[in-house]
Formats: structure tokens, sequence, C-alpha cells
């Protein structure tokens, strides 16, 4: 499946483009078998380097780093997700994007790489509130934004202090969001996370290396794992929405089990959302969705679109 159309990485990348912003990409570029520049995609620093290149080059930042450990997530596809929900937005507004500046969304999970805000606020002009319960996670998205000033003005951190919760406590009693969005936990334990990593390195035909079993496939373990793995997680997730059904326009989250969806779907209807959504998101071998939904009803929605978009165009 093709990127979205509006997604700046279609076809091949612009190595020379890349190299030029980011010259400690350029010491890991090798040839495929066909010939042309390349990475090896299984080398951590090397994918480093190459999201850097890319932040740098088409979302205007500066610089960009991460710890090592924290999971390294690919630009190319985190983008995709970006325009799915700028996608969903337009639905909801006669086909037209909101104004940016009127369009306010809340990270969960943000990281210690910050990628969902950086794009959406470069590529959108979004706002964002920025959420996670590891403060050096957080601590980085701090040094990524103070290293980036244009940025500081639009995204917000916070930490969930109760690990337990997801949406209380980060959605304040005054506050109004107009999307969410979640890179959830996949796994239920470090068995299941081992196994997975060992799947990834067989489809990109690589022995585990014994001195980093990690690699690009790293994180860190609150990144990967959590109880009940990730229906377990999103099951929290959407009984916790329901508390702020009037305070957001759309919740989404992606879902990377297909097995999963029959019990979330059965869990939000349950609950009496009045709009459910499932979008692909599959790009080459990676094969997610993006399941959105909302509570409010046709009459919520025209109010929400007059009071915050309308009034803001």
């Amino acid at each position: 499946m093709p990127f979205h159309p509006r997604n700046q990485h279609q076809g091949h990348y612009d190595f020379a483009a890349l190299t030029s912003r980011n010259k400690a990409l350029k010491p890991h570029l090798t040839r495929n078998p066909s010939g042309e520049q390349t990475i090896d995609f299984a080398d951590a620093v090397a994918v480093k380097e190459l999201n850097r290149a890319l932040l740098q080059t088409q979302y205007g930042l500066s610089t960009w780093d991460i710890p090592e450990g924290y999971l390294c997530p690919p630009v190319p596809g985190r983008a995709d997700v970006i325009h799915a929900i700028a996608d969903l937005l337009n639905t909801s507004h006669d086909g037209q994007l909101p104004p940016g500046n009127a369009l306010y969304g809340l990270d969960i999970g943000c990281g210690a790489n910050l990628i969902y805000p950086l794009i959406g606020q470069a590529a959108y002009g979004w706002h964002f509130v920025a959420s996670d319960t590891d403060q050096m996670a957080l601590d980085n998205a701090r040094r990524i934004l103070t290293a980036n000033p244009d940025f500081l003005p639009t995204i917000t951190l916070r930490k969930q202090a109760d690990p337990a919760q997801v949406f209380s406590g980060m959605i304040q009693p005054d506050e109004l969001f107009d999307v969410t969005l979640c890179n959830p936990p996949f796994h239920a334990d470090q068995a299941t996370a081992r196994a997975a990593n060992q799947k990834k390195w067989q489809q990109l035909g690589k022995r585990e290396s014994k001195r980093d079993p990690g690699l690009n496939f790293a994180g860190q373990s609150h990144e990967l794992i959590c109880p009940g793995g990730e229906a377990g997680f999103l099951q929290r997730l959407i009984a916790d929405s329901q508390a702020f059904a009037t305070q957001v326009f759309w919740f989404t989250t992606l879902v990377s089990k297909a097995a999963n969806l029959p019990t979330l779907r059965q869990q939000l209807e349950k609950q009496g959302v009045t709009d459910l959504r499932v979008i692909d998101m599959a790009q080459g071998n990676k094969h997610s969705r993006l399941l959105a939904w909302t509570y409010l009803d046709k009459k919520q929605r025209r109010a929400w679109r007059r009071k915050r978009w309308q009034a803001a165009e």
C-alpha cells in the first residue's frame, strides 16, 4: 500500500539532500543489489541518523536526538498517521481541513522522540499536549523543543503521574481536544516482545546480534510492554475515554494486531459511541490500522465546528 498522497516521503530517499543536512548519515550509506543508495535498516545508528535527516530536511528541525535504548520511530510511517488523522478531521468539516491554529491534539505516550507532535505541527500547524509516564522521555522531549524553539509555543509536555490512568489527569476540566492519538505498547511480557523482535530480524534476513539484540527494535520496557499487552492497554484507554466524551471530538489509536479489533469494537459499541471507523495504515511489510471513535451526536458536532473551527476561519 503506498503512502498517503500528502506524505512527503514518496519514492526513493534523496540521500544527497539528506546528507547535506545531516553529515553523520553519510558514513552509513551503502548500495543494495540493484546498485541504489540505501542504508542498513538493521543498524540502529543508521536508522536514527536517517530519521534525524528527514526531520531536518522536511519538517524544519535544526536538530533531533533520542537517548540510547529508546524507540526510534520511522518518520514516513508516523507522517502517514498524521495525514490519516487530517483526513478524518476533513470528513468532520464538510471536506475541508479545519484551520491548523484551531486544532489541538493530545498525544498519549509521546516517548522521547516526540514524533507525532513535531510532524503534526510542521505539516499542519496543530497544537499538541504530549504526555508520558516516563520523566526521562519527557526530559529528552524538552531538549528537542529547546533546540527547536519554533515548536515551543505549540507543544506542551505533561507527566502522567499515574501509569494506571490514560486520559484522567491529562485532560483538564476546562480543556477540549479535537483529536487524541496513541501508539500503544504491543506486548504483554518480555517473552512475547523477544519473539516479535526475532521475527523482525528474520524479515530483514539478519541474525540477531548477541552484542545488542535490540538494535533499532529497541525500546524501554514501558514503550513495548504493559499488562494485557496491546488489547489490555487499549481496553483501559477506551474505558477511560468515556469520561471525556464531550471534551474530545475524535479519539484515535493505532491497533497493531487485527485480532484485537472485534473486542475493541464491542467495547466501544457498549459505551455508546456515535461513530466508529477503522482506517488501514499498511505500508510495505508493516500492517496496522487506525481506530477512531467519537461520542458526540450530530448536534454536538455542529456546535463544535461552529465554535472552534468556523470561528477561526
